[in-house]
């Protein structure tokens, strides 16, 4: 997965015009030159799987199992939610490669420069539960590990908002750990993700070959899988949501890849690097979370879905160490990549010259701990049914504009002072595209009713799904379709440089 020496300079353009003085303008939003652009297909690789690899992909093929799947159609289904998500990924990812420009600042193109603002905070708010979700699973594996290795940790049982004060206080200095992290910036990810990944990979290959001779063989294993499901279902009734839980899944990222892919080699390297490292690390986890789930019915006589719970079953320090230390790697390069590049700088876009990148991983490290995460992962259906579904209607319909315009109206082309400019082409008289929040709002009402039952019914699953329930349900698809085609509408008779 080399690259080339050459630089694939073809593949690039560079801020040419002094646009510091705008107050759209700062230097964590500025375009990056192409001395910055260092990335190589390794990097790009080993992003995807420092986030890939992680608890929520480890449980969710679980999740699927319960709703009445097999497991090679909870893993076939996974894979094919990876790969529909990796289109629209590569495609974004394609202004922030040749251009250097972060998400919010390339939906300037489409939004107006003030009207970016708009799918910006919707991903950035998405984000910060994102990041609530895998601090307060990260915080767990410290109280598990802290348990293990000191008998009295445990004896801090004072009960906050039920749950146990030891709880409280390693998920806090899980989120310490992190803001450190966040005030280190951009490059510091970059080598936490390329120093995780082996590590990540040999943790979850340790994990399944112990569990497959724990129990008797993987074919004895897979076998009893069948002891996972909690109710019979058709396939065909669950698939829908579960594809659209699994794009939804990193329908986010989807939108704000440009914010790592401003830093790659070439072309090249942002797509052979994502399509190595998404689907396959995606799939394999999710296939190692069974796999090991399953095992353990076997080996305890009794379903462990939490890793973390499972890493308690042990008697061994040293395994205890070295599990952790690799839910700790996964946690922690997930959080810093998925859920703190993307809000950072869309705060900092709100008002560039006040709020800095760093600034902006602090507002979403607060917001994380507001959006209580402890409600969000509070069952699986809720996790997959009401969250995972529920924001890639948002996702779906803001991924389908910003391709439109960037492909379609533009056919690739933007002016990169331009989007810096309160008074330029990107303004559009008064800094709002009216055609593009028209074709957002348009595109997300259809699945809004579906929500909104979903939301309110246990579990997340409409026993007497009605028209709504089934648009809701295709909700990613239904509302990327919906707004790509409107605003292709609209602004067909603004093309290239509107």
């Amino acid at each position: 997965m080399s690259d080339s020496p050459d630089l694939h300079q073809a593949d690039f353009e560079e801020l040419r015009e002094d646009v510091s003085a705008s107050p759209l303008w700062n230097h964590d939003l500025a375009p990056t030159t192409i001395e910055q652009r260092t990335w190589s297909t390794w990097n790009i690789a080993a992003l995807w799987i420092g986030m890939s690899v992680v608890i929520t992909t480890y449980t969710l093929a679980g999740g699927f199992i319960e709703a009445g799947m097999t497991w090679w159609q909870a893993m076939i289904t996974i894979l094919l939610g990876n790969t529909v998500v990796l289109i629209p990924m590569v495609l974004n990812a394609h202004a922030g490669t040749k251009y250097g420009v972060s998400f919010p600042v390339l939906a300037r193109a489409s939004f107006g420069t003030k009207g970016a603002n708009i799918p910006a905070i919707l991903r950035a708010i998405v984000a910060c539960g994102w990041f609530g979700i895998q601090t307060w699973i990260g915080g767990k594996a410290i109280d598990a590990l802290f348990a293990a290795l000191w008998s009295g940790w445990t004896g801090i049982d004072a009960m906050i908002g039920g749950n146990p004060l030891h709880t409280w206080i390693s998920f806090f200095l899980f989120w310490i750990i992190q803001v450190v992290i966040i005030l280190r910036g951009i490059e510091g990810i970059k080598h936490l993700e390329s120093l995780s990944a082996p590590i990540l990979l040999l943790g979850g290959l340790v994990l399944l070959v112990w569990a497959a001779s724990a129990a008797g063989g993987l074919g004895n294993v897979l076998s009893g899988v069948s002891v996972l499901q909690k109710r019979q279902a058709d396939f065909w009734t669950i698939f829908p949501g579960a594809l659209t839980a699994s794009v939804g899944y990193w329908a986010t990222l989807s939108l704000n890849i440009p914010d790592f892919t401003r830093y790659a080699k070439s072309q090249r390297s942002q797509m052979l690097g994502q399509a190595l490292g998404l689907p396959t690390t995606m799939t394999a986890f999710a296939f190692i979370g069974v796999a090991v789930t399953s095992a353990t019915v076997i080996i305890y006589g009794e379903a462990i879905p939490d890793p973390v719970e499972l890493i308690k079953k042990f008697d061994s320090t040293l395994v205890i160490l070295f599990a952790m230390i690799v839910i700790f790697a996964a946690q922690l390069s997930t959080n810093m990549a998925a859920n703190v590049v993307s809000p950072s700088n869309d705060f900092s876009n709100l008002a560039p010259k006040k709020i800095s990148y760093a600034m902006g991983g602090l507002i979403t490290a607060v917001i994380g701990i507001l959006m209580m995460p402890w409600q969000l992962m509070s069952s699986m259906g809720a996790y997959i049914f009401t969250w995972l579904i529920g924001y890639s209607g948002l996702m779906g319909a803001i991924g389908g504009i910003l391709i439109c315009d960037y492909f379609l109206i533009r056919n690739k082309r933007l002016e990169l002072a331009e989007l810096f400019k309160t008074d330029g082409i990107y303004s559009y008289g008064d800094g709002f595209n009216w055609r593009a929040i028209f074709a957002l709002a348009v595109a997300i009402a259809p699945v809004v009713p579906g929500f909104i039952r979903a939301a309110t019914t246990a579990g997340g699953q409409v026993s007497d799904p009605n028209i709504f329930d089934t648009l809701y349900i295709y909700a990613w698809f239904v509302t990327f379709g919906i707004a790509f085609l409107l605003y292709y509408a609209l602004m067909s008779g603004r093309r290239r440089n509107s």
